[in-house]
Protein backbone atom coordinates (compact mmCIF):
# COMPACT_ATOMS: atom_id res chain seq x y z
CA UNK A 1 0.00 0.00 0.00
CA UNK A 2 0.86 3.49 -0.37
CA UNK A 3 2.11 6.09 2.03
CA UNK A 4 -1.01 7.86 1.07
CA UNK A 5 -3.24 5.67 0.69
CA UNK A 6 -2.15 4.21 4.55
CA UNK A 7 -2.48 7.68 5.48
CA UNK A 8 -6.29 7.46 4.20
CA UNK A 9 -6.97 4.19 5.45
CA UNK A 10 -5.77 5.64 8.95
CA UNK A 11 -7.62 8.76 8.58
CA UNK A 12 -10.99 7.19 8.19
CA UNK A 13 -9.72 4.57 10.93
CA UNK A 14 -9.53 7.44 13.44
CA UNK A 15 -12.64 9.29 12.74
CA UNK A 16 -14.44 6.39 11.96
CA UNK A 17 -15.44 7.60 8.73
CA UNK A 18 -14.97 6.19 5.71
CA UNK A 19 -15.83 8.89 3.05
CA UNK A 20 -12.91 10.80 4.25
CA UNK A 21 -10.13 11.37 1.18
CA UNK A 22 -6.51 12.50 2.48
CA UNK A 23 -6.55 15.92 1.18
CA UNK A 24 -2.48 17.40 0.45
CA UNK A 25 -3.60 20.92 -0.54
CA UNK A 26 -2.42 22.74 2.61
CA UNK A 27 1.15 21.62 3.05
CA UNK A 28 2.27 22.68 6.49
CA UNK A 29 6.08 22.01 5.96
CA UNK A 30 8.41 19.48 7.05
CA UNK A 31 11.84 17.82 6.75
CA UNK A 32 11.88 14.53 8.20
CA UNK A 33 8.50 13.95 7.32
CA UNK A 34 5.37 15.72 5.52
CA UNK A 35 2.33 17.17 7.19
CA UNK A 36 -1.12 18.49 6.34
CA UNK A 37 -3.94 21.01 7.09
CA UNK A 38 -6.97 19.54 6.96
CA UNK A 39 -10.52 20.51 8.33
CA UNK A 40 -12.60 17.64 9.59
CA UNK A 41 -15.52 17.77 11.11
CA UNK A 42 -15.01 21.69 11.53
CA UNK A 43 -11.88 20.82 13.26
CA UNK A 44 -8.18 21.82 11.39
CA UNK A 45 -6.01 19.25 12.33
CA UNK A 46 -2.21 18.48 11.21
CA UNK A 47 -1.87 15.37 9.48
CA UNK A 48 1.61 13.76 9.97
CA UNK A 49 2.67 11.30 6.54
CA UNK A 50 6.17 9.76 7.36
CA UNK A 51 8.76 10.23 5.16
CA UNK A 52 11.03 7.90 3.23
CA UNK A 53 13.44 5.79 5.03
CA UNK A 54 12.16 7.03 8.34
CA UNK A 55 11.12 3.72 9.61
CA UNK A 56 14.57 3.04 9.95
CA UNK A 57 15.55 6.25 11.31
CA UNK A 58 13.56 6.67 14.10
CA UNK A 59 11.88 4.34 16.72
CA UNK A 60 8.00 5.22 16.88
CA UNK A 61 7.40 3.70 19.80
CA UNK A 62 9.45 5.28 21.54
CA UNK A 63 8.68 8.73 19.78
CA UNK A 64 4.90 7.60 21.17
CA UNK A 65 5.97 7.14 24.66
CA UNK A 66 7.99 10.62 24.59
CA UNK A 67 4.94 12.41 22.95
CA UNK A 68 2.87 11.40 25.84
CA UNK A 69 5.38 13.01 28.10
CA UNK A 70 6.03 15.78 26.19
CA UNK A 71 2.06 16.77 26.30
CA UNK A 72 2.17 16.17 30.11
CA UNK A 73 5.22 19.07 29.86
CA UNK A 74 2.77 21.26 28.49
CA UNK A 75 4.60 22.17 25.42
CA UNK A 76 3.27 19.92 23.04
CA UNK A 77 0.37 20.02 20.52
CA UNK A 78 -2.54 17.75 21.22
CA UNK A 79 -2.37 14.81 19.53
CA UNK A 80 -5.27 12.70 19.19
CA UNK A 81 -4.10 9.53 17.14
CA UNK A 82 -0.75 8.15 16.52
CA UNK A 83 0.22 4.87 14.82
CA UNK A 84 3.76 3.63 15.85
CA UNK A 85 4.03 1.23 13.22
CA UNK A 86 3.58 3.52 10.08
CA UNK A 87 4.01 6.81 11.86
CA UNK A 88 1.16 8.57 11.02
CA UNK A 89 0.19 11.16 13.40
CA UNK A 90 -2.73 13.28 13.58
CA UNK A 91 -2.81 16.35 16.02
CA UNK A 92 -5.15 19.19 16.52
CA UNK A 93 -3.65 22.36 14.45
CA UNK A 94 -2.99 25.01 16.36
CA UNK A 95 -4.63 28.14 15.29
CA UNK A 96 -3.47 31.30 14.44
CA UNK A 97 0.00 30.14 15.00
CA UNK A 98 3.67 30.60 13.17
CA UNK A 99 6.72 28.91 13.45
CA UNK A 100 9.91 31.07 14.56
CA UNK A 101 11.06 30.93 11.87
CA UNK A 102 8.18 32.66 10.01
CA UNK A 103 8.81 35.40 12.23
CA UNK A 104 11.76 36.42 14.01
CA UNK A 105 13.63 33.23 15.82
CA UNK A 106 16.61 36.01 16.96
CA UNK A 107 14.22 38.22 18.39
CA UNK A 108 14.44 38.78 22.63
CA UNK A 109 10.78 37.96 23.07
CA UNK A 110 11.50 34.28 21.03
CA UNK A 111 14.88 34.20 22.54
CA UNK A 112 13.14 34.21 26.20
CA UNK A 113 10.17 31.65 24.89
CA UNK A 114 12.65 29.24 23.79
CA UNK A 115 15.25 29.47 26.50
CA UNK A 116 11.78 28.75 28.85
CA UNK A 117 10.94 26.21 27.29
CA UNK A 118 14.26 24.02 26.94
CA UNK A 119 14.91 24.86 30.54
CA UNK A 120 11.12 23.34 31.47
CA UNK A 121 12.20 20.19 29.10
CA UNK A 122 15.50 19.98 30.93
CA UNK A 123 14.68 19.99 34.41
CA UNK A 124 11.62 17.79 34.05
CA UNK A 125 11.89 14.80 36.72
CA UNK A 126 10.27 12.43 34.97
CA UNK A 127 12.51 11.83 32.32
CA UNK A 128 12.56 9.62 28.98
CA UNK A 129 13.05 5.98 29.14
CA UNK A 130 15.80 5.99 26.35
CA UNK A 131 18.84 8.36 25.24
CA UNK A 132 19.63 9.87 22.40
CA UNK A 133 23.60 9.55 21.25
CA UNK A 134 24.80 11.08 18.23
CA UNK A 135 27.48 8.87 17.68
CA UNK A 136 25.35 5.65 17.69
CA UNK A 137 22.82 7.46 15.70
CA UNK A 138 25.51 8.53 13.20
CA UNK A 139 26.70 4.68 13.16
CA UNK A 140 23.57 3.71 12.69
CA UNK A 141 22.96 6.45 9.57
CA UNK A 142 26.11 5.33 7.56
CA UNK A 143 25.18 1.26 8.37
CA UNK A 144 22.30 2.31 6.05
CA UNK A 145 23.79 4.15 3.49
CA UNK A 146 25.97 1.07 3.24
CA UNK A 147 22.72 -0.43 2.28
CA UNK A 148 21.19 1.46 0.12
CA UNK A 149 24.73 1.30 -1.81
CA UNK A 150 25.28 5.10 -1.56
CA UNK A 151 28.87 6.46 -1.33
CA UNK A 152 30.31 9.06 1.44
CA UNK A 153 32.32 12.48 0.55
CA UNK A 154 35.81 11.32 -0.02
CA UNK A 155 37.18 13.08 3.41
CA UNK A 156 34.51 11.94 5.61
CA UNK A 157 35.68 8.78 7.29
CA UNK A 158 38.51 10.77 7.89
CA UNK A 159 37.24 14.05 9.32
CA UNK A 160 34.50 12.30 11.05
CA UNK A 161 37.40 10.32 13.26
CA UNK A 162 38.76 13.27 14.02
CA UNK A 163 35.38 14.97 15.39
CA UNK A 164 34.87 12.29 17.37
CA UNK A 165 38.42 11.65 18.95
CA UNK A 166 38.58 15.73 19.74
CA UNK A 167 34.95 14.93 21.94
CA UNK A 168 36.48 12.09 23.82
CA UNK A 169 39.70 14.06 24.39
CA UNK A 170 37.69 17.24 25.51
CA UNK A 171 34.09 16.53 27.10
CA UNK A 172 34.60 14.70 30.03
CA UNK A 173 31.09 15.77 32.02
CA UNK A 174 28.32 15.18 30.14
CA UNK A 175 25.32 15.47 31.86
CA UNK A 176 21.70 13.49 31.16
CA UNK A 177 18.46 15.64 30.54
CA UNK A 178 15.59 15.16 28.46
CA UNK A 179 15.85 16.66 25.47
CA UNK A 180 14.21 17.43 22.31
CA UNK A 181 17.51 17.33 20.16
CA UNK A 182 15.98 19.09 17.23
CA UNK A 183 15.40 22.32 18.46
CA UNK A 184 14.99 24.31 15.05
CA UNK A 185 13.11 27.03 14.86
CA UNK A 186 9.98 25.50 12.71
CA UNK A 187 9.22 23.31 15.56
CA UNK A 188 8.73 26.21 18.07
CA UNK A 189 5.14 27.58 17.07
CA UNK A 190 3.78 30.48 18.61
CA UNK A 191 -0.17 31.40 18.95
CA UNK A 192 -2.06 34.29 18.58
CA UNK A 193 -1.75 34.58 22.49
CA UNK A 194 1.98 34.86 22.56
CA UNK A 195 2.06 31.18 24.09
CA UNK A 196 4.97 29.05 22.92
CA UNK A 197 4.86 25.18 21.20
CA UNK A 198 7.30 23.04 20.89
CA UNK A 199 6.65 19.68 18.06
CA UNK A 200 7.56 16.71 16.86
CA UNK A 201 9.64 14.82 19.64
CA UNK A 202 10.72 12.23 17.13
CA UNK A 203 14.49 12.39 18.15
CA UNK A 204 13.90 13.03 21.80
CA UNK A 205 15.92 11.29 24.56
CA UNK A 206 17.84 12.15 27.41
CA UNK A 207 21.13 13.71 26.10
CA UNK A 208 23.10 16.88 27.33
CA UNK A 209 20.85 20.22 27.17
CA UNK A 210 24.04 21.75 25.39
CA UNK A 211 22.99 19.68 22.66
CA UNK A 212 19.45 21.92 22.20
CA UNK A 213 20.98 24.82 23.13
CA UNK A 214 23.40 24.26 20.29
CA UNK A 215 20.87 23.29 17.88
CA UNK A 216 18.92 26.01 18.24
CA UNK A 217 21.64 28.35 17.59
CA UNK A 218 22.68 26.51 14.23
CA UNK A 219 19.73 25.70 13.10
CA UNK A 220 18.61 29.12 13.46
CA UNK A 221 21.58 30.77 12.39
CA UNK A 222 21.58 33.46 14.99
CA UNK A 223 23.74 36.53 14.83
CA UNK A 224 26.66 36.97 17.53
CA UNK A 225 24.15 39.30 19.87
CA UNK A 226 21.73 36.76 19.59
CA UNK A 227 23.42 34.08 20.75
CA UNK A 228 24.96 36.23 24.06
CA UNK A 229 20.95 36.61 24.70
CA UNK A 230 19.72 33.07 24.24
CA UNK A 231 23.05 32.28 26.45
CA UNK A 232 21.97 34.50 29.11
CA UNK A 233 18.42 33.82 28.93
CA UNK A 234 18.98 30.11 29.54
CA UNK A 235 22.41 29.91 31.58
CA UNK A 236 21.94 32.97 33.81
CA UNK A 237 25.64 33.70 33.24
CA UNK A 238 28.71 33.63 31.07
CA UNK A 239 29.48 30.31 29.58
CA UNK A 240 32.00 28.30 31.38
CA UNK A 241 34.71 26.85 29.09
CA UNK A 242 33.21 23.37 29.09
CA UNK A 243 29.83 24.42 28.24
CA UNK A 244 31.32 26.58 25.24
CA UNK A 245 33.38 23.67 24.50
CA UNK A 246 30.31 21.34 24.26
CA UNK A 247 28.21 23.67 22.28
CA UNK A 248 30.64 23.76 19.80
CA UNK A 249 31.28 20.05 19.42
CA UNK A 250 27.51 19.79 19.44
CA UNK A 251 27.30 21.64 16.51
CA UNK A 252 29.62 19.70 14.49
CA UNK A 253 28.59 16.98 15.35
CA UNK A 254 24.93 17.90 14.35
CA UNK A 255 26.22 18.97 10.81
CA UNK A 256 27.52 15.65 10.45
CA UNK A 257 25.23 13.85 11.70
CA UNK A 258 22.31 15.42 9.24
CA UNK A 259 24.70 14.97 6.65
CA UNK A 260 24.58 11.72 7.17
CA UNK A 261 20.68 11.90 8.01
CA UNK A 262 20.15 13.68 4.64
CA UNK A 263 22.30 11.07 2.35
CA UNK A 264 19.99 8.37 3.08
CA UNK A 265 16.87 10.99 1.91
CA UNK A 266 19.21 11.47 -1.04
CA UNK A 267 20.23 7.78 -2.23
CA UNK A 268 16.33 6.84 -1.18
CA UNK A 269 15.12 9.34 -4.30
CA UNK A 270 14.51 12.57 -2.30
CA UNK A 271 15.56 15.86 -3.32
CA UNK A 272 18.17 16.27 -0.15
CA UNK A 273 21.31 16.80 -2.04
CA UNK A 274 22.08 20.69 -1.75
CA UNK A 275 20.75 20.32 2.13
CA UNK A 276 23.70 17.85 2.33
CA UNK A 277 26.18 19.94 0.99
CA UNK A 278 25.36 22.82 3.15
CA UNK A 279 26.02 20.98 5.74
CA UNK A 280 28.59 19.17 4.78
CA UNK A 281 30.88 21.95 3.83
CA UNK A 282 29.86 23.92 7.54
CA UNK A 283 31.07 20.93 9.18
CA UNK A 284 34.20 20.52 7.13
CA UNK A 285 34.51 24.22 7.89
CA UNK A 286 34.41 24.02 11.19
CA UNK A 287 36.31 20.66 12.46
CA UNK A 288 39.58 22.35 10.38
CA UNK A 289 39.04 25.15 12.46
CA UNK A 290 38.46 23.49 15.85
CA UNK A 291 41.18 21.60 15.41
CA UNK A 292 43.40 24.18 15.04
CA UNK A 293 42.47 25.89 17.98
CA UNK A 294 39.27 25.56 19.62
CA UNK A 295 39.19 29.44 20.64
CA UNK A 296 37.02 30.03 17.53
CA UNK A 297 33.18 31.73 18.87
CA UNK A 298 30.37 30.24 18.54
CA UNK A 299 29.10 32.71 15.93
CA UNK A 300 31.77 31.88 13.22
CA UNK A 301 30.50 28.08 13.35
CA UNK A 302 26.92 29.29 12.08
CA UNK A 303 28.28 30.75 8.69
CA UNK A 304 29.20 28.39 6.29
Amino acid sequence: MRMEELVQEKLRHAFLDESIVFDKSRFAGGLTNYNYIMTINGIEYVIRQPGGMTEQIIDRKIERVNNIIASELGVNSDCIYFDENSGIKISTNIKNSQNLAQTDPGSPENLDSVSTIMKRIHSYPKGFLNRFDWQAELSKYELIIQQLHGDLFFDYTTLRDQLVTFVQKNIKNTILVPCHNDTVPENFIIDDTGKTYLIDWEYSGMNDPCWDVAAYILESKLSSEAIQLLIQNYFGQPLTPMEELKIKCFMMAQDLLWTAWALIRHYNGDDFLEYCLFRYERFRKNIKAMTKSPHCSVASMVTS
